[in-house]
């Protein structure tokens, strides 16, 4: 018994140094509800997606399976943080990427923002009196055909986390 809880003592110390130099950006998707959640709420903001896209990720977003727009649908940013304070409560901001273009969205907007992004999975990073989620190439597609069988299956989103 005393190996097994040395040994469980230093996966837990390697597991928190690890942790700590969360620094390095990783790689990571999304898929089903949780992506069709991220390119719902990132489509609201991009000048990269079209009026007739934006819409139809939109209706897919608030529940309307049967939305007719044909073609697969990109929703990509170059990079988005969002920061909340833990001292100041009523503080939220996130700032939006897009080919370059930044946008800042504040208050309700950008908690929406933040909680999707930790429901896809993005981890928090905190800092005096502030957390923190960032992801950086975001590349999610939408295939409505796919979305309409309600299999589960239509909405993929990859990125990098940790920059």
């Amino acid at each position: 018994m005393h190996l097994k809880s040395g040994r469980l003592a230093v996966l837990a110390i390697s597991l928190l140094a690890w942790s700590a130099t969360g620094a390095s950006a990783a790689s990571a998707t999304a898929n089903g509800q949780a992506a069709l959640a991220l390119a719902g709420i990132v489509a609201l903001y991009s000048p990269l997606v079209t009026s007739d896209e934006r819409e139809a990720v939109s209706a897919f977003f608030v529940g309307q399976s049967g939305v007719r727009y044909a073609r697969k649908i990109a929703v990509t940013a170059d990079r988005i943080v969002c920061r909340v304070s833990n001292v100041d409560i009523t503080a939220r901001s996130c700032e939006l990427t897009f080919k370059g273009a930044k946008q800042t969205i504040s208050g309700r907007r950008a908690n929406e923002i933040f909680a999707t992004q930790a429901m896809a999975g993005i981890p928090a990073d905190g800092a005096a009196g502030s957390v923190s989620e960032s992801l950086s190439k975001l590349n999610c597609t939408i295939d409505p055909a796919e979305i309409k069988q309600k299999a589960g299956g239509g909405a993929e989103c990859s990125f990098e986390t940790g920059n």
